[in-house]
């Protein structure tokens, strides 16, 4: 792997913690497609995998309960930072030269990042404009869109850059757009 499957996978872990955790794990237990070296290896553990999948069983009920689900991203914080950063720095053999903590803490950026905007501005805004009833499916498209791109993070990185890439572009665009937006006049 290298280090597109590094941001890829802990961008993913900001939608979702358990996700991209769960397919490293089974992927570095039943394939060759992941190799993770020590101490990253122990994530192949039956136990940990066993421990992985209650984790996300129990994320993915909490996220589709009402207020329940405002609770699990208070918690999911720290999770998802922490999950993103465990991610980034087993999966990053390319920073393996350097020290351990700068992968973790791009790991702890990327994920702390993508669930800033996930819990503070994407979730209250959908809540706010369906009253709550849009949050389900939204979190189901999240669960999806982190299964996808963490399977994608390992089997073909350079199409997780060229999505990160184009999406940050049109973010930023939309963002350009709207403060360049003429004010109405009086």
């Amino acid at each position: 792997m290298d280090i597109f499957s590094a941001f890829g996978l802990s961008a993913s872990a900001g939608l979702n913690a358990y996700i991209p955790l769960l397919v490293i794990a089974l992927l570095g237990r039943y394939t060759d497609l992941i190799a993770l070296q020590s101490p990253w290896d122990a994530l192949t553990s039956i136990w940990v995998i066993g421990l992985l999948v209650l984790l996300s069983a129990v994320e993915f009920f909490a996220d589709k309960v009402p207020a329940v689900n405002h609770l699990n991203d208070l918690i999911q914080t720290v999770v998802r930072p922490v999950a993103g950063a465990i991610v980034f720095a087993s999966s990053a053999h390319v920073l393996t030269e350097t020290h351990p903590a700068l992968s973790l803490a791009a790991g702890l950026l990327v994920a702390g990042g993508v669930h800033t905007v996930k819990a503070a501005a994407v979730r209250p805004a959908i809540t706010a404009t369906t009253g709550g009833t849009g949050n389900i499916f939204v979190s189901v498209a999240e669960d999806i869109i982190s299964t996808v791109l963490s399977i994608l993070a390992v089997v073909v990185p350079v199409i997780v850059a060229a999505i990160v890439i184009l999406f940050t572009a049109w973010v930023l665009w939309i963002l350009w757009r709207r403060a360049n937006r003429p004010s109405p006049a009086l």
